[in-house]
């Protein structure tokens, strides 16, 4: 389920910044439609949920493959 949440999630945000840069490449060139500027709105409203439960992931999945601070990794 991981795996799939931060496959949605990377995918959402490649589309959310394609209508961004849309909406400033648009205004350069010419005046657009009232729509236009509400396309990055559903990316965004699937970015959040996705990106907040990413982010509390490490604070409530607890230490699963910790490295104790004393033995390090071998870079």
């Amino acid at each position: 389920m991981n795996s799939v949440i931060r496959t949605v999630h990377r995918w959402t945000s490649l589309v959310f910044s394609l209508a961004v840069a849309s909406i400033f490449a648009g205004m350069a060139i010419t005046t657009l439609p009232e729509w236009f500027y509400y396309l990055p709105l559903p990316p965004l409203f699937v970015l959040i949920p996705t990106g907040i439960y990413m982010f509390f992931l490490p604070y409530l999945g607890g230490q699963r493959n910790a490295v104790p601070a004393s033995k390090g990794s071998a870079l």
